[in-house]
């Protein structure tokens, strides 16, 4: 079964910017949607944003106002969340997931999860 690792969590001043990488283990990546979730401490899981097999086509929440973005390399079995201008309630741990789902999917419908990667904003 295909595995994903998430990486690029850290310390980040309020404003600042961070990219977070998810890596799969093959290529079967390349057929599946794509999304990031959170987790802030002592709270729900929410969707951030999700992109289809082919990279074209993205969904992004309505709070994010445009501050982050979803991008894939399917031929590195790559996908990234830039995330700019950091706000403390950015706080959480960072999830990467995979599936054969719809843009709009639930956490639920995904298949794969990676271990997730803290980011924590901070002054």
């Amino acid at each position: 079964q295909m595995q994903l690792v998430e990486s690029g969590g850290g310390l980040v001043q309020p404003g600042g910017s961070l990219n977070l990488s998810c890596a799969a283990s093959d290529a079967t990546f390349g057929r599946y949607t794509v999304a990031w979730f959170r987790q802030p401490r002592g709270s729900e899981r929410e969707f951030l944003a999700a992109i289809r097999s082919n990279g074209l086509n993205r969904y992004y929440s309505d709070f994010l106002r445009g501050r982050f973005m979803i991008t894939r390399d399917n031929a590195k079995n790559m996908a990234y969340l830039l995330m700019n201008d950091l706000k403390f309630e950015d706080t959480a741990i960072y999830f990467c997931a995979a599936g054969d789902v719809i843009l709009r999917a639930p956490g639920r419908d995904y298949e794969l999860w990676g271990q997730g990667t803290q980011v924590t904003v901070s002054s």
